[in-house]
């Protein structure tokens, strides 16, 4: 039994609409689902990947209309990267965010790889990450109906960064509860990987001391999720979490996947999740992402629900 890689990445908008814009227009992601934040159907709950919403490509957000801006810290989940196909792709990426006026840092090797970091209009701080040199987890399938061409589209997640005041106590958890490996280490920062490994399957851990702790709002992270083979092997992680002493949320059906939620030593909202049974569960593939989909226990409050939501327009090309 043992955690595959990244499952998905959560974090806040307070705008769905520009948050939409963003991502399918100037990222060339692909909306596949269009949903409510089951704990607060309110809000919305918007999920971006590849082609077909493939575990591992998932960039989701939370609708909080009032959120404030974040101010960076400590205990958070302080950048997201996203792969693409080769290091070319990095400079095609560079011209287009130059061409839509995103800002921006230089290209840069870390840790063998090559990256372009930015941010988006909320100050999401982002990464695109290339899988030149990469083995591993296999990536996704950028969307053929994508504005941006497939060659270049985005593939999936790459690693997480988190940032801690103290790295020994998410070390354990990541190695001795969670199973991960260390890969790699360069100054503060070390380099945690898990199943077959790759850009798919990292997580970068750094220890700050000269920080305060992080105050989030929109364009900050909510939570990380890593992918579990399907709800039996869900069960025994809940026991070895249990055993640990952490407490959680025992198993959430989220619908799309089967979920468990756990605080690690630093704060940091870790989910693990499963890989199905995955988002055409409700709407047909080639429709992803159309119209608003609630769950079966959300379907009695639909009129109420989509009274409370601002419109939000979505089509597939």
């Amino acid at each position: 039994m043992e955690i595959k890689g990244i499952h998905h990445v959560s974090a806040i908008t307070a705008n769905a609409k520009k948050n939409h814009d963003f991502y399918t227009t100037i990222l060339g992601m692909r909306l596949v689902k269009k949903t409510v934040n089951q704990d607060d159907p309110s809000m919305y709950h918007l999920f971006y990947a590849d082609r077909q919403g493939s575990p591992g490509t998932d960039l989701t957000f939370f609708e909080i209309p009032r959120a404030g801006h974040t101010y960076p810290g400590t205990n958070s989940i302080s950048t997201t990267s996203l792969r693409v196909k080769n290091d070319r792709a990095l400079e095609y990426w560079k011209e287009r965010l130059e061409k839509f006026e995103v800002s921006h840092d230089s290209i840069t090797e870390r840790f063998g790889r090559k990256t372009l970091p930015f941010r988006d209009h909320e100050d999401q701080r982002l990464m695109l990450i290339s899988d030149e040199n990469n083995q591993g987890v296999g990536a996704g399938v950028p969307w053929d109906k994508s504005p941006v061409p497939q060659e270049n589209g985005i593939t999936g997640l790459g690693p997480v960064h988190l940032t801690v005041p103290d790295a020994e106590q998410t070390k354990r958890v990541l190695e001795d509860i969670l199973g991960f490996r260390e890969k790699a280490r360069h100054e503060e920062t070390v380099v945690f990987e898990t199943g077959l490994g790759g850009t798919g399957a990292e997580v970068h851990l750094e220890e700050r001391s000269d920080l305060s702790r992080e105050r989030p709002g929109r364009g900050s992270v909510h939570h990380v999720a890593f992918r579990v083979e399907n709800e039996q092997e869900l069960e025994q992680w809940q026991k070895i979490i249990q055993k640990n002493g952490f407490p959680n949320s025992g198993l959430v059906d989220r619908y799309y996947f089967k979920s468990l939620y756990f605080r690690e030593a630093n704060h940091i909202l870790f989910e693990l999740a499963t890989d199905g049974p995955g988002f055409a569960t409700d709407e047909a593939p080639d429709h992803l992402g159309e119209s608003l989909a609630l769950p079966p226990f959300l379907e009695k409050d639909r009129g109420k629900i989509e009274d409370s939501l601002t419109p939000l327009e979505t089509h597939s090309n």
